[in-house]
């Protein structure tokens, strides 16, 4: 009896009890499921496990939490991921993922040590205001998290405390200090981060637009204060904030990760559904037989449900409008559905980053 195990490159592939590969190699529903579609469902099924854990916590969150929120089935999610853990331990992992992408653009290289950790815990307090679910599950629920999540965050918090000791290389005042010093800083940073954020899921009133990046004066007055003394840390403390960035730009490209490309349309995404939608999007107009070409359809009375279901979700209009008998129909996206389409395409270009 064969099971599922983890295979290079991320595939999920059928190993037999003695260890070796199956029949096949890979998953037969790997195999056919088109790359953008596994992005997409990989993707949903992550975005739902940041809303079931920001809900329910990493211990109360079940498998079906996620499924049903994402819906995808479980012999989906268990084609992607091998359990629970390895789900919410990707959760953990794509929002590193996203937040290293920032800090690389960020120009810390070069920079002197206050100003590369000034620069990088602005980039870090920044996304977070923007995406409060994200940092609530990095930073409140991981905590409760299996040993899987917890060795990640460990080793997160170790690069950080890597990043912060460097300051006892910066003048005769910091050689007094150990790494159990910047132990404590990154730990006081992140109690503080916990804090505010754990007020506001309690208080339930949302989210401050930047009440985290105006934590940036203290924040950086507290770390310097060991290795450069109490007046670079008044000045850390008085210094004006960054200027804010496109957060609506940078907003666009992270949203589809926390979001559902389906919002309000009662159908589960599949492969031909995304060709049908791609097919009209690129070519308004298009008839029956130029869609089942494009989506890769041969049996003319599949697309033909397919179109007029589409058509009672709001997603197409037929411009022929039903006149003599044989016109050809001509398919146009909604406005509804031109949403849909663009959630997509966003949604698995997020899949991709999220996914990195």
């Amino acid at each position: 009896m064969a099971v599922r195990a983890r295979v290079a490159g991320g595939g999920v592939g059928r190993v037999s009890p003695a260890g070796g590969p199956a029949s096949g190699g890979r998953d037969r529903s790997e195999v056919s499921r088109p790359k953008q579609i596994v992005e997409i469902q990989r993707s949903r099924l992550l975005a739902a496990a940041v809303g079931a854990v920001d809900e329910l916590g990493y211990a109360s969150t079940t498998v079906a939490d996620i499924t049903s929120r994402a819906r995808v089935s479980r012999r989906t999610f268990y084609e992607l991921f091998a359990n629970r853990e390895e789900c919410l331990a990707a959760v953990l992992e794509g929002v590193v993922a996203l937040i290293a992408a920032e800090l690389a653009g960020a120009g810390l290289e070069g920079v002197v040590w206050r100003e590369r950790v000034r620069r990088g815990l602005s980039v870090i307090l920044s996304f977070f205001d923007r995406e409060p679910a994200l940092a609530r599950v990095c930073v409140i629920g991981a905590l409760g998290g299996s040993s899987q999540v917890l060795e990640r965050r460990e080793r997160i918090l170790a690069v950080l405390v890597g990043v912060v000791d460097e300051g006892r290389l910066e003048g005769t005042r910091g050689v007094g200090c150990t790494v159990v010093t910047a132990e404590g800083l990154v730990g006081a940073a992140f109690s503080i981060v916990h804090a505010r954020l754990l007020r506001g899921a309690r208080e339930g009133a949302g989210h401050e637009r930047g009440a985290l990046a105006g934590l940036l004066g203290e924040l950086m007055g507290l770390i310097v204060l060991p290795y450069l003394g109490p007046a670079a840390a008044r000045r850390e403390k008085t210094r004006p904030l960054p200027a804010c960035s496109d957060a609506v730009g940078e907003r666009d490209v992270m949203a589809p990760v926390t979001s559902d490309p389906l919002d309000g349309v009662a159908m589960r995404l599949t492969f031909r559904t995304a060709k049908v939608l791609e097919a009209v999007s690129g070519t308004p107009g298009a008839n029956n037989r130029q869609v089942a070409a494009h989506a890769g359809i041969s049996d003319q009375g599949q697309v033909s449900k397919l179109l007029a279901r589409l058509e009672r979700l709001g997603l197409l209009a037929n411009g022929s409008g039903g006149h003599a008998r044989g016109e050809p129909n001509a398919w146009s996206l909604t406005a509804r559905g031109q949403r849909i389409a663009r959630n997509v395409n966003a949604h698995a270009s997020a899949g991709r980053r999220f996914a990195a």
